[in-house]
């Protein structure tokens, strides 16, 4: 499964990685879960079910820990987090029941390129003759492999001993390489099953065109050299593909000013005298949006193009003055170039440090250093006042995890440090990814402490795998912004649709058997709660922060004036 926007590299571009690799005498799944292993995958989310047990049973006395979830969707997000901060992620469901449970975590993972392996059990071989009608079956025994076929880069159904192994290097490959979800289903019945032949692994590594690294490289170095003013656009890919040092060199390098997109926010330190801010079309900050539009030079390095990214496409970028280079293309100006990897490009032009005239940044972008926040106790906590009370809290061993709604936009005023990371579906932008994204990103790093900020709304979905969080004792903050149901859509659209029933969320702690609650309605309260929540690292705090339903950030108010008319 290769999707159409997506140009694969050419067997001739690519290389053999010497130390090849010989197996004999394992299983099907012992093969699969040293391979895992080999992709740094330490942990692997989900839940069992019969079709699955003997695979979960292997994993269990196999150094990968497993992480039970409250439910599969849950199991998915976490994963999806997991890959984000430490390369690759796993979740393991059953058959059906489980898997198509996962449809909307492992689409979030496609869109946003977050290589997440999806292992799942399905009814074995030999149970199927005579068609069946097994439980958790839905039409026929291909009908899940088909589904995942639409939402991954590749999959396979381990179905024959004989190219079992050859399955899981293609397939965990593609993963590696494409950086999206994959799909690999495991009979119950093929679990355990030897190869009768040995097998021998050798990585294959896609390599770029050389004449045509070359020739790109030489038209955007002398593109970057004769304009007056360039910038970078970092992006999402950016983070997937490790290749943050890479662009700090060609920014330091070059002096060029660095901006980054809303699903890219983080992509370096945002206290870095390079950093503008982030670039969101008519959506963000106008000097901002102003400083990008008057270069002559727009470097964008790892970007999506969509809509969020875009500001619905306020965006007003001239492509004939832009260098758009991703894993999937590479533009310059309006020439096209093929065969020619993100990574190698950009260390190659990093390498050349092209020389454009001195840049001087005006004043206003010259620094993002917090303003010092006065604290006003008496008054009502907004939204805006809630995220610069964060501010002067956050450091670089915190990942910040926002859920869609005002919880991103308000977010996006969050100034990030060295290693600070920033987690949100900002294109993708479903519901309930925070909670357990940040169970994810806490196992990933668990020297880390994750902070959550999450509407009421988009916690009702998947709030409750705070229970995985507090059983494992991660000291989490989660921030839920209580206006009583979506928010944002009522700024697009009004209607008694988007309430909800109010939760007493401060309580949970008592249902969950762990953590602290906190509830809060002025800035005062919300500062007592937010210290003691950050002194207190034996577990959970849930700080309840009451919200009028008025009350919204700038870029909620920005974005709704331009998308009400359209809902």
């Amino acid at each position: 499964m290769t999707p159409a926007d997506t140009i694969p590299i050419q067997p001739d571009l690519e290389r053999e990685v010497p130390d090849a690799t010989v197996v004999a005498g394992m299983s099907i799944s012992q093969y699969l879960i040293r391979r895992l292993q080999d992709y740094g995958i330490d942990h692997i989310f989900g839940i069992p079910g019969d079709y699955i047990l003997s695979f979960y049973h292997d994993l269990e006395e196999s150094p990968i820990e497993v992480i039970g979830c409250t439910r599969e969707d849950c199991a998915g997000f976490a994963a999806d987090a997991y890959a984000r901060v430490h390369g690759m992620g796993a979740v393991c469901v059953t058959y059906c029941v489980g898997g198509f449970s996962l449809c909307n975590s492992i689409a979030g993972a496609y869109a946003e390129k977050s290589p997440v392996v999806l292992i799942t059990g399905s009814p074995g071989l030999r149970e199927r003759f005579n068609n069946p009608l097994l439980h958790h079956r839905v039409r026929d025994f291909r009908t899940q492999l088909e589904v995942f076929e639409k939402l991954c880069i590749a999959g396979t159904e381990l179905n024959d001993a004989l190219v079992a192994f050859r399955e899981i290097d293609r397939v965990l490959d593609a993963a590696s390489r494409y950086k999206r979800p994959v799909y690999i289903e495991l009979p119950r019945d093929m679990v355990g099953v030897v190869p009768g032949v040995p097998h021998q692994f050798q990585r294959q590594e896609p390599v770029s065109d050389p004449a045509a690294l070359a020739e790109s490289v030489n038209e955007a170095a002398e593109l970057i050299s004769n304009c007056r003013q360039p910038v970078i656009i970092g992006g999402v890919e950016i983070h997937r593909f490790a290749l943050q040092d890479e662009l700090l060199r060609l920014a330091e390098g070059s002096n060029i000013p660095i901006t980054a997109t809303m699903l890219g926010k983080s992509v370096i330190r945002e206290t870095h005298p390079l950093y503008v801010g982030l670039y969101e079309g008519a959506l963000g900050d106008a000097a901002v949006t102003k400083f990008v539009e008057e270069s002559d030079c727009v470097i964008l390095l790892g970007t999506f193009m969509t809509d969020i990214n875009l500001g619905i496409y306020t965006a007003n970028l001239d492509p004939g003055r832009c260098i758009y280079a991703t894993s999937e293309q590479l533009r310059i100006g309006h020439h096209y170039y093929h065969g020619v990897l993100l990574h190698d490009f950009l260390r190659e032009l990093a390498d050349r440090k092209p020389s454009p005239p001195t840049v001087c940044k005006p004043p206003v972008l010259a620094s993002l250093d917090k303003e010092t926040f006065e604290l006003r106790p008496d008054e009502p906590i907004t939204i805006t006042r809630l995220i610069a009370r964060l501010n002067e809290t956050i450091d670089d061993k915190t990942i910040v995890i926002a859920d869609i709604g005002d919880a991103l936009f308000a977010a996006t005023e969050l100034v990030t440090h060295g290693h600070t990371e920033f987690l949100s579906p900002a294109y993708y932008t479903s519901m309930g990814f925070s909670v357990p994204a940040a169970l994810g990103a806490q196992v990933a790093r668990p020297d880390s402490r994750a902070v959550v900020i999450v509407g009421d709304g988009a916690f009702h979905m998947t709030g409750m795998e705070l229970s995985t969080i507090v059983r494992r004792g991660y000291p989490t903050v989660v921030i839920v912004l209580d206006n009583k149901g979506y928010g944002t859509e009522r700024f697009l659209h009004p209607g008694a649709f988007n309430d909800i029933q109010p939760w007493a969320f401060h309580k949970l702690p008592e249902v969950l058997g762990g953590g602290t609650g906190y509830e809060v309605r002025t800035e005062g309260e919300f500062d007592a709660a937010l210290r003691a929540a950050w002194a207190d690292t034996s577990g959970m705090s849930l700080i309840q922060a009451h919200l009028d339903e008025a009350d919204c950030s700038r870029a909620l108010s920005r974005l709704a004036e331009k998308l009400r008319k359209r809902v």
